[in-house]
């Protein structure tokens, strides 16, 4: 859980004032292939733990934040770079509401992407969501079960 807290924080604390540029979506690239390191070392760690379960509920508390926190950055840069990508400004308190609306599938609504770029990262996200739940979910419970069985 503190882990969890020092992501927060650090998603809070982060200078997000570099302009928009060629390296925005390389950023955003190496940002989610760090989330799968993340994950893949996760799997790692419960192939040596002595208490496999316990450690795949550390690697999902630890791998949905991040990943939750890479795109409340990538959306928080795009509505600040890009005015009238989504139907109000937003801060980073927004863009990470935002950001957990959508992986919850709520989708209130009252923030919506409506440039093709804010379209096209929130679906980016979307796709992520699904891989993410389905794909990394099965992974950590197949590493459990090997290690528990």
């Amino acid at each position: 859980m503190a882990t969890v807290g020092v992501m927060v924080l650090v998603y809070y604390r982060l200078p997000m004032d570099q302009p928009e540029d060629g390296y925005t979506v390389l950023r955003l690239v190496s940002a989610v292939v760090l989330v799968a390191l993340v994950l893949w070392w996760q799997v790692r760690a419960i192939g040596r733990a002595a208490h496999p379960g316990w450690q795949g509920v550390q690697a999902l508390a630890l791998v949905v934040p991040l990943f939750l926190l890479v795109f409340a950055q990538a959306v928080f840069l795009l509505a600040r770079h890009q005015p009238g990508g989504f139907t109000s400004a937003l801060s980073r308190t927004d863009a990470l509401y935002f950001v957990v609306t959508v992986f919850s599938t709520v989708g209130f609504g009252d923030i919506v992407p409506v440039s093709t770029a804010a379209r096209v990262l929130v679906t980016v996200q979307m796709i992520g969501n699904l891989l993410l739940v389905g794909v990394a979910l099965q992974v950590i419970l197949a590493a459990v079960r090997r290690r528990a069985g």
